[in-house]
């Protein structure tokens, strides 16, 4: 019953998606499957980078930390994304640390059996980079959007990136808590709040706790 679990969680995964039977037989066969409790720490920054993960069930949070102590998230991962696969090419340690927001099951790939995969697969390969381009593209819009744009343009970006993704067409739903978007757009609570005020003064939206009703799509596009 686990095995046949992993294998539809493997094929739902944006990596490895589309492919053959056969070769998702040979993935599922190197997985390890590993569970955290809420804010229990996956791996940290500068650990050796000897595999990668895939979320199955839960919310994870990849960020740094800086000197003075301030996290900066880089991104919230859900069901069916990867996370912490650029090690796996390059050998490097991980980049950033990675945490369970809430009690979560993750799929591990070893290194060293999925390169080995690799090498008789190439086009497990192929998937991998397609993935790898969009998070990066994801990346460039997230660091033009913290070096180029004023807080609020940054939380109606955000607004409308949910609305796209959760198909809404009215009300979105905050996936994570209002500090941790906070951290994710480069602000601080008390800022984040001021201006989901202001938004509900000027019409834009309506705040219900996690539950935003957008009121003027057109507006928050003009931010």
């Amino acid at each position: 019953m686990e095995k046949t679990r992993i294998r539809e969680a493997v094929n739902a995964s944006s990596l490895f998606n589309g492919l053959p039977p056969e070769q998702l037989d040979h993935i599922v066969g190197i997985v390890m499957v590993k569970n955290f409790g809420r804010g229990e720490t996956i791996f940290f920054e500068g650990d050796i980078g000897n595999g990668f993960y895939i979320v199955e069930t839960g919310k994870i949070k990849v960020y740094k930390m800086s000197l003075s102590g301030k996290e900066q998230i880089l991104h919230i991962f859900g069901p069916g994304e990867p996370f912490g696969e650029v090690p796996v090419f390059n050998g490097r340690p991980f980049p950033a640390t990675a945490e369970s927001l809430v009690k979560s099951v993750v799929l591990f790939f070893s290194r060293e059996k999925f390169m080995a995969l690799v090498h008789e697969m190439p086009s497990i390969a192929l998937n991998m980079l397609a993935v790898l381009s969009m998070r990066l593209r994801r990346f460039a819009t997230q660091i033009e959007n913290l070096s180029l744009k004023e807080v609020p343009e940054r939380l109606a970006g955000y607004l409308l990136y949910l609305m796209e993704e959760q198909n809404a067409h009215e009300m979105v739903e905050l996936e994570i808590s209002k500090g941790q978007l906070a951290s994710l757009l480069g602000t601080i609570p008390e800022t984040l709040s001021r201006i989901f005020a202001k938004m509900s003064e000027e019409g834009l939206i309506a705040v219900d706790g996690r539950i935003i009703r957008i009121l003027n799509r057109e507006g928050l596009e003009k931010r």
